[in-house]
């Protein structure tokens, strides 16, 4: 499930003409990051929820065939994340599933970080199970991180500053949603409960993470990987 159906307010006044995924950092635009990183993992499917100027990126993405891509049409209303799960939880069928955002990416990792997740997923004890990435060294990263890890690997929520960010990217057990009822709602929640019972695990990833949320970022992220290709 890779969410690409969000405003980009950060990002405005870019993102007033081009959705956010569109938007090109180093010659290639966000969502084919993503795309390109499940596509080298063998993820057959990826299911693309739109909504904002939704046209453009149904163009991009139409001669895309690896993976195959379903879209999710959420112009009449915008789902949020928890939302647009919950539409194509038909689709998506039983197993655990991958989940994306499209506002960063790993650039120089040296194996694969989604076959990484997916063979550190035990269904025994994880609900869900985040790729985290460290808060200092990641390429822009304004807040104070979001969790830490216990020895066992369990995110642990708590204040002040944290050693790892969420990188965007997890893995989830479609039953989480089965007896929600609203349209609407977002995925955090699910996430900080599964938390709360010792079932959310976060795996640490590899490379350059970076996080393009802003105008700014888009600068600070070619920089980076300029630097890393001399």
């Amino acid at each position: 499930m890779v969410f690409a159906a969000g405003l980009g307010t950060r990002m405005r006044p870019l993102t007033n003409t081009t959705p956010k995924p569109l938007v090109s950092v180093a010659g290639r635009t966000l969502i084919d990051y993503a795309l390109d990183d499940f596509a080298r993992a063998g993820v057959e499917t990826a299911i693309v929820n739109v909504h904002h100027l939704a046209d453009q990126i149904e163009t991009h993405l139409a001669a895309r065939t690896e993976p195959r891509v379903v879209i999710s049409d959420e112009r009449d209303l915008l789902l949020d994340q928890g939302g647009g799960i919950k539409k194509v939880l038909p689709l998506i069928g039983d197993a655990p599933f991958f989940i994306c955002n499209t506002d960063a990416f790993w650039f120089g990792a040296p194996r694969s970080n989604l076959l990484t997740l997916a063979q550190a997923w035990d269904a025994e004890k994880m609900d869900a199970a985040l790729l985290l990435s460290p808060t200092q060294g990641s390429v822009g990263v304004d807040w104070d991180g979001d969790f830490d890890l216990s020895p066992e690997g369990r995110i642990i929520r708590r204040a002040g500053s944290k050693p790892y960010v969420y990188s965007g990217v997890g893995l989830i057990k479609p039953e989480l949603f089965a007896h929600e009822t609203q349209d609407v709602f977002k995925l955090a929640p699910f996430l900080f409960s599964a938390a709360e019972k010792g079932r959310l695990f976060g795996i640490v990833s590899s490379g350059l993470w970076l996080h393009v949320g802003t105008v700014a970022a888009i600068g600070e992220a070619e920089k980076a990987i300029a630097a890393l290709k001399e």
